[in-house]
């Protein structure tokens, strides 16, 4: 009998593949948005065809955005930020310092 391996355990094991880890790394940004949203969400105890209400658009829509099959613009990021009474923020992080030297 094969046993059983929590996603926990699977997702640890898999990064430890260089390459994966490198490409997971690149959508971490993806699924903070998407975590950040669903929370928000289920937060206010909204459904996504309620939010989708709100903001004028489709459940199908909302579906999409939650799922990370959307690139939404940051026109359509406020109006969700709107609907569900937050505020976004969207901050730039430089891989290497920048320094800058006044005279």
């Amino acid at each position: 009998m094969a046993k059983h391996l929590d996603f926990d355990n699977y997702k640890k094991q898999a990064l430890k593949n260089p390459k994966l880890r490198v490409e997971y790394d690149k959508l971490q940004p993806e699924f903070e948005l998407i975590n950040a949203l669903i929370n928000a969400r289920k937060m206010k105890g909204i459904t996504q065809t309620q939010l989708a209400q709100k903001i004028g658009t489709k459940q199908s829509v909302i579906s999409r955005l939650e799922i990370g099959q959307a690139n939404p613009t940051l026109g359509f990021l406020k109006k969700l930020a709107r609907a569900l009474n937050s505020t976004l923020e969207v901050h730039l992080a430089a891989q290497t310092p920048i320094t800058f030297r006044l005279p």
